[in-house]
């Protein structure tokens, strides 16, 4: 058996998995995008969830508008008590955060209240 195969396909391996890395970065946004020196306060009726990684995200009806709320990981809001059941369409929801920068309609959230309870994402 020829030496260099497993060294070639080791080598092949690692190109492919830096190659990787830049993807996985472009796939979650920096936070940086949005604007921390200007607070929203969003309240409204969740249209939709998902409880799901990097981190959960919502859809919010406020005035005849449609935000997308980013959320925490599902761990966080696990560990902080924000269950999926919790943010089921219908359910009215205040959302405390910070706008992006360029994308209109979008909020960083950095606490919600939903059924009477408070939960800080951050």
């Amino acid at each position: 058996m020829n030496s260099r195969a497993p060294n070639l396909v080791r080598r092949l391996f690692v190109a492919a998995s830096l190659l990787l890395i830049p993807a996985g970065a472009w796939a979650h946004h920096g936070w940086s995008s949005y604007d921390s020196e200007r607070t929203l306060e969003l309240k409204g009726s969740i249209q939709s969830s998902q409880y799901q990684q990097p981190h959960g995200t919502l859809k919010l009806a406020v005035d005849k508008q449609t935000w997308l709320v980013v959320l925490a990981p599902p761990t966080r809001m696990k560990a902080r008590g924000l269950e999926p059941a919790m943010l089921k369409p219908g359910t009215e929801a205040t959302v405390v955060g910070y706008p992006h920068r360029k994308t209109e309609l979008e909020l960083r959230a950095e606490r919600i209240s939903v059924a009477g309870k408070t939960v800080k994402l951050r």
